[in-house]
């Protein structure tokens, strides 16, 4: 059995993938790793790259787009190690980065899930941990409080813009684009739910960790590189929408029996107002740039 299995789905971002392995394969250190690269067929030669170039990688190659739940629980299947981590392609490992989030789960027993501090190409600390959207972060984000007063526990909750990331601890739901797992948190049940397919399941997941006893953990002692949303760019119009859709499905898996039906109601007007206004405003701003 390997130390470390490692999940990555692909579609159409060839060249990071490239970096992304070749990260994985110069710092792996002392562990022993098992990678499976899940491709959600992608039309520019993922696929025979991963095969010609890291043929140490197991590829499995799908004939359509399953989608990031999908593939992810794909891949997931597949692994079999005590240790499971769940990597973009867009992302770089740095030395002893691995080992480290490795180490971290071995002592921190109640620890089922802990991702790494994550900077941008530009060397910058990304905020990559937020806290579960409930109706008051719905609330905050819609009234713009939390972007007025950033450094505030309070209105900046949700994105935890009041903190630095200079200090290990738990986080309701740190991004998945790095998260290494227990291997036996994910028992059958536990994986990727589905009906997310690409925004709100890691969300959903970390969740799901905590409603069990399991906790969650953010550590800088673990860092990598992130270019941050090179699949999703692709196709941006659709994911905002797919984005709003998830929220609104995630609210009602999780707070749909547990606040007032006039404040869900409230909330469900709020996010499609947000929805409506960020799509004109990108609408606007492309035509912009078009007649420029």
């Amino acid at each position: 059995m390997p130390d470390l299995g490692i999940c990555i789905v692909n579609w159409n971002t060839r060249e990071l993938l490239d970096r992304c392995l070749q990260s994985i394969h110069e710092h792996a250190g002392a562990l022993s790793v098992d990678v499976i690269v899940v491709d959600n067929a992608s039309s520019d030669g993922s696929a025979d790259m991963v095969s010609a170039k890291h043929p140490w990688v197991r590829l499995t190659a799908n004939a359509d787009n399953r989608y990031y739940a999908a593939a992810n629980n794909q891949g997931l299947r597949e692994l079999d190690a005590p240790y499971k981590l769940l990597l973009n392609p867009d992302i770089e490992v740095h030395a002893g980065s691995l080992e480290t989030l490795v180490r971290f789960l071995q002592g921190n027993h109640h620890a089922g899930a802990v991702a790494p501090r994550l900077r941008g190409p530009d060397g910058k600390v990304q905020f990559t941990c937020r806290a579960f959207p409930g109706p008051d972060v719905v609330l905050y984000e819609a009234l713009g409080l939390s972007r007025l007063f950033p450094r505030s526990r309070r209105f900046g909750k949700y994105r935890m813009t009041w903190w630095d990331y200079n200090d290990a601890r738990p986080v309701d739901q740190p991004m998945a684009s790095a998260l290494l797992l227990r291997g036996d948190v994910l028992k059958p049940g536990r994986l990727f739910d589905e009906q997310f397919p690409m925004f709100f399941n890691d969300v959903d997941l970390c969740r799901r960790l905590w409603d069990v006893g399991w906790e969650v953990w953010f550590t800088p002692e673990a860092e990598m590189t992130h270019l941050g949303g090179a699949s999703t760019r692709q196709v941006r119009r659709e994911m905002v929408i797919e984005s709003h859709r998830s929220f609104l499905a995630y609210y009602r898996k999780h707070y749909w029996r547990k606040i007032n039906p006039v404040a869900y109601g409230a909330a469900v007007l709020l996010l499609q107002a947000g929805l409506w206004a960020r799509l004109a405003t990108r609408r606007w701003m492309t035509d912009v740039r078009t007649e420029g």
